[in-house]
């Protein structure tokens, strides 16, 4: 018989996303509750689009029917200028991972920040979060920051190897949580720092099939110190495994995909997801299987 339910558009915008695990993710819970779902991928370096085209691919998608997109690495900052609206998250954190388009206006939201604060408290329950260290002032590192300082993180340590990234984020966070609670650092004081807090957040690409290797000599770890990396393909990172081996508790990106997925869904359709269902989906997909993700964002695809 012919399925005459409408189908709600979908889709992904950013660069090297052909492995994304979001189309499988948004379609298998949209017909679990009874929708018809499109999840379509839309990557830059396929269709042979600079960073400075993101504006025109989002018009086309709006053009075409979508209710609505996620967004990723390189493209989360970028977009802000095109949207007629951001909701009160996005416009603090500075960066957008989800846009809906509804009564003809796009509206830009984050979804990323509930995804990796829900992560680390299924995760890593009981995590002191009183200091922290940063690694990695991207799109994907400007959420953490906003879900560490709004959870009551007393001082985040942010690092980044473009240190005008690092300054940008610290100026914003500091100017919604205060300056006190939070500062920039060079990669030269990551060591020192390291042994006087309670965790750190990878949120850089290194560790990805693409980028392989460590962020930094795992040896400065202490058993004392939580790792979490936003990284989820492959799911258990070098960072996590030798981490591990230190005697460092560890949360992989996993979680962090599936959660901020799940709250995208619920933008895009207007339906609460069984989120418990989507986890046991993605570990279903990730089992085994070495997921050959290629986007340089840790999250978000």
């Amino acid at each position: 018989m012919t399925d005459t339910r409408p189908t709600i558009l979908t889709g992904l915008i950013g660069a090297g996303i052909g492995a994304s695990l979001s189309p499988p993710l948004h379609e298998r819970e949209a017909e679990l509750n009874g929708l018809r779902l499109a999840y379509r991928l839309m990557d830059l370096n396929t269709l042979g689009l600079a960073v400075s085209e993101t504006p025109a691919l989002l018009a086309s998608a709006r053009r075409q029917g979508f209710t609505g997109v996620n967004i990723t690495h390189p493209c989360k900052q970028v977009v802000l200028d095109q949207l007629d609206d951001l909701s009160p998250e996005a416009e603090l954190i500075g960066a957008v991972n989800t846009v809906t388009f509804t009564g003809g206006r796009s509206v830009g939201h984050n979804t990323d920040w509930h995804g990796f604060d829900t992560n680390l408290e299924t995760g890593l329950p009981g995590a002191a979060r009183g200091r922290v260290i940063l690694l990695g002032a991207g799109g994907a590192g400007a959420a953490v920051a906003y879900a560490m300082l709004r959870t009551g993180t007393e001082k985040l340590v942010v690092i980044d190897l473009d240190r005008c990234r690092t300054d940008d984020l610290v100026r914003r966070m500091a100017d919604i949580f205060g300056a006190d609670r939070i500062v920039g650092a060079g990669l030269d004081r990551l060591k020192a720092t390291l042994g006087c807090v309670d965790g750190l957040i990878h949120a850089t690409p290194v560790g990805m099939a693409a980028h392989p290797g460590l962020p930094f000599p795992t040896r400065w770890l202490r058993p004392r110190v939580w790792v979490a990396d936003l990284v989820y393909a492959p799911l258990r990172t070098r960072l996590l495994t030798e981490a591990a081996a230190v005697g460092c508790r560890t949360v992989s990106g996993g979680g962090m995909l599936v959660h901020q997925a799940a709250e995208a869904f619920r933008l895009f359709t207007g339906v609460t997801p069984e989120v418990g269902r989507m986890i046991e989906h993605f570990t279903a997909l990730t089992s085994g299987v070495a997921v050959q993700a290629r986007t340089p964002d840790p999250v978000a695809g």
